[in-house]
């Protein structure tokens, strides 16, 4: 079969070098893609939003299946497009429609989501500019620190914690009135917050049934000791030592069940990823949020130990029948260590040459922000690296992963090297 992944980061091109091992495969398109991508399948030059574009290839190409990897689409309708398309509407597309992609799309649809289904989570509030004055009352009513968040997509930055209660309220006037995060904070939910450890739980369901995919730990701070600022992920481990399976059975008990039943008491009919965020509270879990894919960095580190043929378990998920498909995960620990651009989150330069990719031999190599320029390839991204490998325990893993980072080059070169450190003592 002839497959169409959406996207260009590590996530996509995880999926792809998994994919690209299935012996159902006859031909693999990633749109656009990266240079690491480019060594599992075509790359072609369209924006993951472009569903006229979309339409062509996937006709030009005989596609029979696409799968989404980022968020945009998904919430932007891509699902629906090809529903909506008598050209389109029998190929399936491995993400949700609209109406399930507002998981991620409105945390205040996600709050209530949650709320009507008895799914663990934080205490909160929804408020707009009208109900700003409330919305600080709300404020004083909780416990430092105070937790703002951006109803809509705000590419990853519309989540503020704050510890003083008057720079919050500032923060809240700003997301509300001065529209600090765009149309995404024209509603800003407001949470209590939780303390605790927080791992991710990713679910891939056909609707009907759901198979749960391994357990992750990200890194989201640029700094070692997690400090500094947000990033979309620094590294990330898998499994998480302190998600054991009584832990993990009071998530599927708790909230993976609820959010599937849910969903269909709803009338959405979901077929793709459920990411849930999560915060372990003494033991306890709670959904900080969902999302409608597979995270990045976790995609990285949970996709290689998935034994079971990737291409057939979304052939289940299209056609409604995963129940019946063999899933196996390796027992090995698997560490992922990211490799940035100096600079990152903030601004930072691109177009560096890329060095010593051929010497790294212990772990997988997952392109997140690169490009051929020539036959050079080159830096085009925040993230520009991630580096998987497995071992016994987190610590042999990362020390994989540590060694192969020292053996790719490129100007401003920067990686923690702290990733998986602070869970060494849980096992």
């Amino acid at each position: 079969m002839n497959v169409l992944i959406l996207g260009s980061g590590g996530r996509e091109h995880a999926f792809a070098w998994k994919i690209a091992q299935s012996k159902l495969l006859n031909n693999l398109y990633i749109a656009p893609g990266n240079a690491g991508t480019a060594n599992c399948g075509t790359n072609v030059n369209i924006a993951v939003t472009d569903f006229e574009a979309i339409k062509n290839l996937v006709w030009e190409k005989d596609i029979n299946l696409v799968l989404v990897g980022p968020e945009d689409p998904l919430v932007k309708g891509v699902h629906d497009f090809f529903l909506n398309d008598d050209v389109l509407k029998d190929i399936p597309v491995i993400g949700p429609k609209k109406d399930g992609a507002q998981l991620e799309g409105s945390k205040d649809f996600s709050k209530q989501f949650m709320q009507r289904y008895k799914v663990p989570t934080a205490q909160y509030a929804t408020f707009t500019k009208e109900t700003l004055e409330q919305g600080c009352q709300f404020l004083e009513s909780l416990k430092p620190p105070y937790v703002l968040k951006a109803d809509g997509l705000a590419a990853g930055k519309g989540v503020l914690i704050l510890n003083q209660l008057q720079e919050a309220k500032e923060e809240l006037k700003s997301m509300l009135l001065e529209a600090k995060f765009g149309n995404a904070s024209s509603k800003v939910v407001i949470e209590e917050f939780l303390h605790g450890i927080e791992l991710s739980v990713f679910v891939l369901t056909d609707g009907i049934s759901y198979k749960l995919l391994p357990s992750a730990k990200d890194y989201k701070r640029i700094g070692e000791g997690d400090t500094g600022l947000n990033t979309g992920g620094m590294g990330a481990v898998s499994p998480v030592p302190f998600a054991d399976n009584t832990f993990l059975s009071k998530v599927e008990e708790r909230i993976v069940k609820p959010t599937i039943e849910g969903l269909n008491k709803e009338g959405i009919d979901y077929r793709g990823f459920i990411f849930i965020g999560l915060m372990n509270c003494g033991g306890e879990p709670y959904v900080i949020e969902y999302n409608c894919r597979m995270g990045d960095p976790e995609t990285e580190v949970v996709i290689p130990r998935i034994e079971s043929d990737f291409l057939d378990l979304l052939v289940g998920v299209g056609n409604q029948c995963l129940e019946e498909k063999v899933y196996k995960t390796s027992e090995n620990t698997a560490t992922t260590v990211v490799l940035v651009s100096g600079g990152y989150p903030e601004d930072f330069s691109k177009g560096y040459e890329i060095s010593g990719l051929n010497e790294v031999k212990e772990s997988l190599v997952f392109h997140s922000g690169t490009k051929f320029e020539g036959e050079k390839v080159v830096t085009n991204g925040g993230r520009v690296f991630a580096l998987t490998s497995f071992g016994n325990t987190i610590e042999s893993a990362a020390k994989k992963s540590f060694s192969s980072a020292e053996k790719i080059h490129y100007t401003n070169k920067y990686y923690r090297r702290d990733i998986g450190r602070d869970l060494i003592n849980f096992f």
